[in-house]
Order: C-alpha cells, then structure tokens, then sequence
C-alpha cells in the first residue's frame, strides 16, 4: 500500500539535523577549565565562522530545492538522508583546512592532500545528493517551465560535482599541495557556471517561449 509523503516532514528533520551540525562546531571550539574561550583565539573564531558559513550555503542550497518542487518520494528521501549525514562530517575537514591555512596547525604534505582528498569528496557527495534530488524531481516533474528550472539546477551541481573530482585528482597526486591548488580548483566553478547557463539558455529555454 502507497501512502501520500510529506516533504514538511523530511524539511523539519533536515533542519534538525543542519542545527546539530552548526552545535558540533560550536563544541569543538577549544575551551578552558572555567569554560571561557581560551585567550578569545582569533583563529577558533575565523575557523568557526567559515565552516558556519559554508553550512548556512548548504543549507540555503537545501531550502532552495523544498520551494522548486513539492515533489518526494523515497528516494529523495534517500539522497536527502546521504546528504545530511555527509554533512555532520564535513564540517569537520573544513575547519582543519582553514587553520593550516593560517598556520594554526602544522601538518604535512601527506596529511595536507589526505584533507583536501577528504574535503573534496565530501563536497562531491553533498552536491551528487543535491543533483540527484533535482534529477529525480525533474523526471516526476509534468509541467514543462518547472521541469526545464529543475534540469538546470541538476546539470549546475553535476558541475561542482565534476570540480570536485578534479580536485581530488590533484590532492591524490599532490600536485601544488604547498600552495593549495586542489583548493584553488574551485575557482573554477564560476566561470564553469556562467557558461553552462549561457549554453543551457539557448538549448532549453528558448524552445519555451
């Protein structure tokens, strides 16, 4: 027997969860005996503040989706649920990528690529989820306006998906690990971005009009 889903309920769990996550940073802030920040460390806050920022977007990216389509069926709950436990994890990576960067923490060149390896393929698998869910919804999708803006945005995360692959090539290989460039690689979803748009405008969307 089929029963109706109810995507209120898979959008309260998820911001139960997006909020646990935002709670780990705040725990793993180092503390004192007398529970005060030690020395008010500048680089636990900067740390702090670029993973929160980087989870507020993850978030902003979810919340997005829930207004393009009400539609949700088990197995965008299952995307959905891969996507918020990646989330728990990639957090962590993050902020120890943040304090090498300023020379908070001293690391070596293997442990430097195993962090980019391992920041890469979270972010992959968080926007693999998003371009499924997109995809999946694309496919249920009968209104054509609506299914052409859900093709895009599932085509748009396969590109950072794509990046992110890339970037976990050059952490593989170590190739200008000393100066971040599996990192850098991210740049490159700017203009990867801007002319997808440009391309899917003139294929999809003009045969709309």
């Amino acid at each position: 027997m089929k029963f109706a889903q109810n995507s209120d309920r898979v959008e309260a769990f998820s911001d139960g969860v997006f909020a646990f996550a935002a709670t780990l940073m705040v725990v793993t802030l180092d503390m004192d005996e007398s529970l005060q920040l030690i020395g008010a460390k500048s680089s636990n806050f900067i740390s702090f503040g670029v993973s929160f920022f980087v989870l507020v977007i993850l978030w902003k990216v979810h919340y997005n989706f829930f207004r393009k389509t009400s539609y949700i069926d088990n197995w965008i709950i299952t995307f959905n649920s891969v996507l918020l436990f990646v989330v728990l994890y990639y957090v962590f990576p993050l902020k120890s990528l943040v304090n090498s960067w300023m020379g908070v923490k001293s690391i070596s060149v293997d442990e430097l690529s195993a962090l980019f390896v391992m920041y890469s393929f979270g972010f992959a698998l968080i926007f693999l989820c998003y371009a499924l869910m997109y995809y999946r919804a694309y496919q249920k999708t009968r209104t054509l306006q609506k299914s052409v803006d859900l093709l895009f945005s599932a085509q748009h995360f396969s590109l950072y998906v794509l990046t992110a692959f890339l970037s976990i090539i050059l952490g593989i290989l170590k190739v200008g690990i000393t100066f971040g460039a599996p990192g850098f690689l991210y740049a490159m979803l700017g203009p990867l971005c801007y002319f997808h748009a440009v391309w899917f405008e003139k294929k999809y969307r003009k045969t709309l009009l």
